[in-house]
């Protein structure tokens, strides 16, 4: 990382990222963090701007009155970030890694949940599952995951990352249901989109898909030996052969639109990092997407309780 200070880090982040998207929000951080269908804690009269979409119609006919259903969500958030350190990681530009991103937006989520009351905890991976922090409160806690991810020893294990694996490991972790960011390039054994599955039906789950442009596309440059980063294994290849470039951007197309095709499949919001953007405008981008989709499946239960009543 960019500093291997905690504090230090924590402090940019907040001159940086925070304080910018304090003035971007408004404070309105629900946007962000909250989704749909967490434990139920009660039920309580309807107020205005309540969402439409947790009526509870049956209380609402014995009362007379419009009543809402209150979830876990309204008070207390347990979030973990599943945390993508493994070799493919270590790609990016001359000034901004891949893993500068994923340390970034960590701390960044930590600190914006923590401050506010709630719990962060984060699995640590790369070929692997190598550290669980088990998730607590306070700034303290942000302040220690910014740690462990700026340590200077730290190391990628060695190997191909079985992100499968890692999923099903932080299914049997989650003892509640948790909102869950995965962030990664998602470059892993085949296989792992069954096991994103079953974490998705029981927790909210956001896919922190962190990308640089240069990776994705090989320039002629003449002869080169190609190392894979996670494996190590070479491959000499000649970049002047132009059905060769076309045969690289045409995998990395494909590869691309089945891991969208996995997201929207399994529904789930998706916020696209890359080492040429803006963190800031990113969340804030993916805070307004997450407003509007909530707005729209608000009026669509709208729309059909009064079709029901009808």
């Amino acid at each position: 990382m960019r500093s291997a200070n905690a504090e230090a880090i924590l402090k940019r982040l907040d001159w940086q990222v925070v304080r910018r998207l304090d003035g971007m929000l408004q404070g309105d951080y629900r946007s962000l963090f909250f989704g749909h269908g967490l434990d139920l804690a009660e039920v309580r009269e309807y107020q205005p701007h309540d969402d439409v979409r947790y009526m509870d119609w049956n209380v609402t006919a014995r009362m007379g009155e419009p009543y809402v259903r209150q979830y876990m969500e309204d008070r207390e958030i347990t979030a973990w970030l599943l945390l993508d350190l493994s070799g493919s990681i270590d790609f990016g530009t001359a000034l901004v890694r891949k893993r500068d991103l994923v340390c970034d937006f960590a701390a960044v989520i930590a600190r914006l949940l923590t401050r506010h009351g709630n719990r962060v905890g984060a699995l640590l991976f790369s070929g692997h599952v190598d550290e669980v922090v088990p998730a607590k409160g306070g700034q303290v806690q942000a302040l220690r995951l910014i740690h462990l991810l700026a340590r200077p020893d730290r190391r990628s294990t060695p190997g191909a990352t079985n992100l499968g694996e890692v999923l099903e490991q932080a299914a049997k972790t989650l003892r509640r249901r948790s909102l869950v960011f995965v962030v990664s390039d998602f470059i892993s054994a085949p296989g792992w989109e069954q096991a994103l599955s079953r974490l998705a039906r029981r927790n909210e789950v956001v896919a922190v898909w962190v990308r640089d442009p240069r990776e994705e596309e090989i320039p002629d440059i003449g002869p080169v030996v190609l190392e894979d980063a996670e494996t190590g294994e070479q491959l000499y290849v000649e970049t002047q052969d132009r059905r060769f470039r076309d045969r690289f951007r045409a995998l990395v197309d494909e590869r691309r639109r089945h891991i969208e095709r996995t997201f929207a499949r399994h529904g789930l919001d998706v916020l696209a990092l890359t080492t040429e953007g803006d963190m800031v405008r990113d969340l804030g981008r993916f805070a307004l997407l997450r407003r509007q989709s909530r707005q729209r499946q608000g009026a669509g239960y709208g729309r059909a309780a009064a079709g029901a009543a009808l």
